[in-house]
């Protein structure tokens, strides 16, 4: 590859990026439904005409969107995975949770949110593409109970995913971000208590 191909692909690939970025964002705080292309072109600094080289419909930047979620997860989870013990580790996600705590009480978990919304629709498997990506934080968090020796490390954690989902949704629906940090304290104490 000459230099000027290399430079094509890697500005090709830093503003597929970018509008990746800027569809999870805008996404996230308008849903599905409101968000335009046009305002994910204009929140990546992009003319609308060239978001169609990259994404041919609003359901695929949705799409790249979940996996920017997914991105984000991966992550989180990654940097988590560095800690010795994996009840710190189910800890350190409760309190990065905590951490988001105005994010949530504005608009809710990202991928909550976008799931329920896209649910609604019925058609088009976006849905679906959702819980893969919550499915993705259930897997992460039943390999801590297991690893953590406790018995049904699954349904544990089904309990603190749908703690979180609902601590985010009553913030979100109440514009209190102080559930976060009370709800969250009390995973904290609850993962405190398990054996293990």
């Amino acid at each position: 590859m000459t230099d000027s191909t290399v430079s094509r692909v890697r500005a090709t690939s830093a503003k597929r990026r970018r509008l990746t970025a800027a569809a999870a964002e805008v996404v996230h705080r308008q849903g599905a439904e409101r968000t335009t292309i046009a305002d994910i072109a204009r929140a990546a600094g992009v003319p609308v005409g060239n978001v169609y080289y990259y994404f041919k419909t609003k359901d695929e930047l949705v799409a790249a969107a979940l996996d920017e979620h997914a991105r984000h997860l991966a992550e989180l989870t990654g940097r988590l995975e560095r800690l010795p013990d994996p009840r710190e580790r189910l800890k350190g996600l409760v309190e990065t949770w905590i951490g988001q705590r105005d994010v949530a009480a504005r608009w809710g978990c990202p991928t909550g949110t976008l799931a329920a919304e896209l649910d609604k629709r019925g058609e088009g498997g976006l849905d679906a593409e959702a819980g893969k990506v919550i499915r993705l934080l259930l897997d992460w968090a039943e390999r801590q109970f297991r690893e953590l020796g406790l018995p049904e490390p699954d349904g544990l954690a089904l309990t603190l995913v749908s703690a979180y989902q609902g601590m985010s949704l009553l913030a979100n629906a109440l514009r209190d971000p102080e559930i976060m940090t009370r709800e969250g304290n009390r995973l904290l104490g609850w993962l405190g208590s398990l054996p293990g």
